[in-house]
């Protein structure tokens, strides 16, 4: 089974546009944040017009704008907004407050990069805790659909695990009926460990979805750079006949646990040939031998 196709709106160009792309697919996830330029702002009417879209956004990361609004509104000091990330629990209650209001609703609510804060493990998870609790009070009034952890590297290099979110979340709302719902991280031919580990039906994902939570990959070409490190040679082993951009894509979203992978696509032209390159999924066998190709390198 292969992944679904989400929308991811990271340096996506005409924002707009591209959400109205993606929501004429109807059941579709959008996924955004404060921090990648005006995409909130300018996609929050398209969604309002297409209710059976699904909105993720973050809490975490703040651009310099919104660091001084914070500021002004005394959810964060001024030494804490130059470091342009935060986990302090009144912060994420005041930045999610709002996204809501500039997107209208939220499915998810990711916890962006967590371990950016640089705390030692004790400490984040002690962190981690404080923010489920105020994404746990949002979720229970109904504002938000549930909340998530985004992450580049958490996972890879330790700074926590499912499980340990998972009890963290049941700790957060004081019962095992907690409201942590997904888990976001990079999946690629560049940060193909996931896929290695899920083939095995280990790691991150295979934990996650066995928890009951969706999974989400980002980063899918590694920032577009990878159309360009794929040889014709290698996108053919991947696919027959697919381009380096098409069997990149088709290899992060035929791991195995993974639900949504993201794609910043700016045009239909990029989305309808998205959605065709991910349309048959790979055998895990044959991705198996594709890792290990990358592996041998």
């Amino acid at each position: 089974m292969t992944a679904s196709l989400g929308l991811g709106t990271y340096r996506v160009r005409a924002v707009e546009q591209a959400a109205r792309t993606a929501c004429a697919d109807g059941s579709v996830w959008i996924d955004t944040a404060p921090n990648y330029a005006d995409a909130q702002r300018l996609f929050g009417p398209v969604i309002g017009e297409h209710p059976r879209a699904m909105v993720a956004t973050k809490a975490g990361f703040f651009t310099k704008v919104e660091g001084d609004a914070a500021v002004e509104a005394g959810a964060l000091t001024f030494e804490e907004a130059a470091a342009g990330h935060s986990l302090r629990p009144e912060f994420i209650r005041w930045q999610t407050d709002r996204s809501l209001a500039v997107l209208g609703r939220a499915d998810l609510v990711f916890v962006h990069n967590p371990d950016h804060a640089r705390l030692d493990r004790a400490d984040l998870h002690a962190r981690l805790h404080d923010v489920f609790a105020v994404l746990e009070d949002f979720a229970t009034a109904g504002s938000i659909g549930g909340y998530g952890v985004a992450t580049w590297s958490g996972f890879q290099h330790g700074a926590f695990t499912v499980p340990e979110i998972l009890s963290l979340a049941k700790e957060a709302a004081g019962s095992g009926e907690h409201h942590l719902r997904a888990i976001q991280q990079p999946v690629s031919l560049v940060m193909a460990r996931p896929i290695s580990l899920a083939l095995d039906g280990r790691g991150p994902l295979a934990q996650a979805r066995a928890a009951g939570l969706i999974t989400f990959g980002s980063a899918p070409l590694h920032g577009g750079e990878l159309a360009t490190l794929v040889t014709p040679e290698l996108a053919e082993f991947i696919r027959a006949g697919a381009s380096p951009t098409a069997a990149c894509l088709l290899a992060a979203a035929s791991c195995p646990s993974l639900d949504v992978v993201l794609l910043s696509a700016s045009t239909p032209q990029h989305w309808h040939a998205a959605q065709n390159a991910i349309g048959s999924p790979l055998d895990p066998g044959h991705l198996r031998k594709v890792i290990d190709v990358l592996a041998q390198g």
